[in-house]
Parts: C-alpha cells; sequence; structure tokens
C-alpha cells in the first residue's frame, strides 16, 4: 500500500505509522476515562446534584459521539485522507477540555456546561474514530490491525482510572487540564503520519451520503453490518454501565475512594488492554464468530456476577475476567466491519460502528442509572450482564449465516 503522495510504504513506515495512530488512539481514550473514577465530584463543581448531574455530564458526550461520529467519517471518506481531520477534531477536543476545566466556579448555569461537554465530544469523537479508520487503512490483516487499535483503547482506559482517581485527589478539574494536554499532543503527533488511503477513497461512491445518513445507507447497501453494530451497542452498554453504576457501587457498597475505585477499574482495564493484539491475531485464525459469540456469552454472565461478588478481593477476580474476555470479543467485533465495509465507505463503517457503541454507552449510563436506583445494584447488574449474554444467543444464528453468505474465509479463519 502506498501513501497519498503514491510512494510505497515499507515494513518500518507500517509499524511507525501503526504506532504513532495508536498513540493518537491511547491519548483520546487516557483523556476521556480520566474524567470517570470521581464524575460525581465533578458534577458537583458545577453546581450538579444527585445521581442525575453526573449521568448527564456523561451521557451528552456520548450522545455527541452519535450525533458526529458519521459526518466526521463521511468527511474523510469524500476526501480521501483522515491525517489533517484527526489533528483539527483532537485540537477541538483540547479547547473543549480546556473551557470545561475553565467554567469550573464560574457559576456558568449546568446546561451550559453541558453544551460544552457536548462540543467537546463532537470533537473527540472524530479524532478517536478516523484514526481507528487509518488503522484500517493499513495492510496486514483486519485482525492485527484492529487489535492494536484494541490495545491503545484498553491501555488508555486501563491507565486512565487510576490515574484520574489520583489525579482527582489533587482537584476536581485537574483531570480536565491533563486531558487537554493530552488531545492537544495527540493533534500535533497526528500530522506526523502520512494518509495510505484505499483504492475506493474519494471516489463517487463515497460522495453520495453524509452524516448520520451515510450510517443508514451503509445499512441499508450491507445489511450484515447491522450485526457487529448491536454487538458494539451492547458491549458499550456495559461499559457506561461500569463507568458510571459501576462507580458508585463500589464506592457505596464498599467504602472507596477515587484513588481505589481506579485500581479497582484496573482490574477490567489492564487484561482488556494487553490481550487485545493476541486475541486479534487469533481472530485472523480462526474467524470471528467463535470470539464474537463464545466470548460475548460468557462476558455477561461474568459481568452480572460481579454485582454479586462480596469481598473486594473477589470483584478485583471478577472484573480481570471481565477484562479478558471483553478483550477475546473486541477486536474481532471491529475487524468485522472491517471485512464487511468496502473500501470507499470505510470510514463510514467505522464511524458506524463508534455511534453504535456511543449510543450503547449513553444506554448504558441512563438505563444502568435508572435501574440501579428503582431496583438497586445487584438488579442493574443482571440487566447489564443479561443483556450481553442474550444478544450472544440471539445473534448466533446471524453470524453463522453470516459468515457461509459472505464467502469472506476472514469470517472462519484463514484471512490475512
Amino acid at each position: 500500500m502506498s501513501d497519498a503522495s503514491g510512494v510505497p510504504a515499507g515494513p518500518d513506515d507500517e509499524r511507525r505509522d501503526r504506532l504513532a495512530l495508536a498513540l493518537v488512539v491511547y491519548a483520546v481514550l487516557l483523556a476521556q476515562t480520566l474524567v470517570y473514577p470521581g464524575v460525581d465530584l465533578l458534577a458537583g463543581v458545577y453546581g450538579g446534584e444527585g445521581v442525575a448531574a453526573p449521568t448527564l455530564f456523561l451521557a451528552v458526550e456520548f450522545a455527541a459521539f452519535v450525533a458526529f461520529a458519521g459526518p466526521w467519517g463521511t468527511l474523510s471518506d469524500r476526501m480521501g485522507e483522515r491525517r489533517r481531520l484527526v489533528a483539527v477534531a483532537a485540537a477541538g477536543g483540547a479547547a473543549g477540555y480546556l473551557l470545561l476545566a475553565l467554567a469550573a466556579g464560574t457559576g456558568l448555569p449546568f446546561w451550559s456546561v453541558l453544551a460544552l461537554r457536548a462540543a467537546q465530544g463532537g470533537a473527540t469523537v472524530g479524532a478517536l474514530s478516523l484514526a481507528i479508520s487509518a488503522l484500517a487503512d493499513r495492510s496486514g490483516g483486519n485482525g492485527r490491525n484492529m487489535g492494536i487499535a484494541g490495545i491503545a483503547i484498553g491501555l488508555g482506559t486501563a491507565t486512565g482510572a487510576p490515574l484520574g482517581g489520583q489525579l482527582y485527589e489533587l482537584g476536581a478539574t485537574v483531570p480536565l487540564y491533563a486531558a487537554a494536554g493530552l488531545l492537544a499532543v495527540a493533534a500535533a503527533g497526528s500530522l506526523v503520519t502520512p494518509d495510505r488511503p484505499p483504492a475506493g477513497a474519494g471516489s463517487e461512491a463515497a460522495r453520495r451520503h453524509g452524516g448520520l445518513s451515510s450510517i443508514l445507507a451503509g445499512l441499508r447497501d450491507r445489511e450484515d453490518l447491522a450485526v457487529p453494530y448491536a454487538f458494539a451497542f451492547v458491549d458499550r452498554l456495559t461499559a457506561g454501565f461500569f463507568a458510571l453504576v459501576g462507580t458508585l457501587y463500589f464506592r457505596e457498597a464498599f467504602g472507596l475512594g477515587p484513588g481505589a475505585t481506579g485500581l479497582l477499574l484496573a482490574a477490567f482495564f489492564a487484561p482488556f488492554a494487553l490481550l487485545q493484539y493476541p486475541f486479534g491475531l487469533l481472530s485472523d485464525r480462526v474467524g470471528r464468530v467463535a470470539p464474537v459469540a463464545a466470548g460475548s456469552a460468557a462476558y455477561g454472565l461474568v459481568v452480572v456476577g460481579v454485582g454479586f461478588a462480596p469481598t473486594v478481593p473477589l470483584v478485583a477476580v471478577a472484573m480481570v475476567a471481565v477484562g479478558v474476555l471483553g478483550a477475546l470479543m473486541a477486536p474481532a467485533t471491529l475487524a468485522l466491519v472491517v471485512d464487511l465495509a468496502g473500501e470507499d465507505g470505510r470510514g463510514a463503517a467505522v464511524a458506524g460502528f463508534n455511534a453504535a457503541g456511543s449510543l450503547g454507552f449513553l444506554a448504558g449510563s441512563l438505563v444502568g442509572g435508572a435501574v440501579a436506583a428503582e431496583f438497586g445494584f445487584r438488579a442493574a447488574f443482571v440487566v447489564a450482564g443479561g443483556s450481553e449474554f442474550l444478544l450472544a444467543l440471539a445473534a448466533l444464528p446471524a453470524l453463522v449465516r453470516l459468515g457461509r453468505r459472505s464467502g469472506r474465509t476472514a469470517v472462519f479463519g484463514g484471512g490475512d
């Protein structure tokens, strides 16, 4: 594969590009998850009260993710490039985090803070989605490339939770300043990575739709994308659940502070990060069906188990198991999206995956918080984990049919 200037890319160039793009993805996820361990404290700084305030603070960002993922992906497909758009989006996200930090203590109405949060999220999703799309443009196997994206996502969330907890000990807005700095570095770093557009990028087919319509049109053209999108939704539903309900549960049930809560979340995120790459390679060998279906079913059951573990050490063990199973299914699901996406719509397809995941995160925060408030934490864990388990059972026939109908060896194994 060659870069936008037509210069062929050698193995060293590909490795360098993968590392640079992975660092952008890592920086975005690290910045995002720094906020989670003490999100209730941060919402309180802006005058928000009760469970509703931190729920809205998390939810509005992911609503923006859903709204803006499609336009960023479609624009990149139309232009046939990712690099400059990643830089612009990351710089916008950095400005958004900085404005949020500066807004603390100014007496700004909470709805205005939420509007700033939405703008920050709308920019940030562009950097995340397009950096992943740029990784998908590289040669070497979709499982490998999406495994690299997954390990960057996992490492960002793994280090963000405990680091964010420690930063909250210094001040409620310190994580926001740190997030702004990370995205500023990502904006600068993305400019050194050349585009290596696929053959269909910038074609007439890539220009037909825009925004959310591109995602819906992609689903009409490639209905099979609905299967990995459904898994993206429910996978991120559990992530949103842990970001809000899990955080509150660990603090209330076991009396943990932000620092200890961040470490407990890291028990999930560390194996989730470290095993993404080898499990991505595994999906190139054995196909996508088994890791997605079996991993999701077991993952859902273990999520339920977290809510019933009676002690912190047992919770930590369960969280490690959740991380391992999440690493098994995550790169295979994203690689399946790339398998099914045409070269002229890869950016929009990945954006659709991120939009579905963001919608799931939003649902996990809202539904999880509502169930916990009405029926208790254990009921909320049952709903979150049970949703994943039931989807795995319901979608198995569709996954099998997908493999048979597509004719793609990568779905069942043997892909490159």
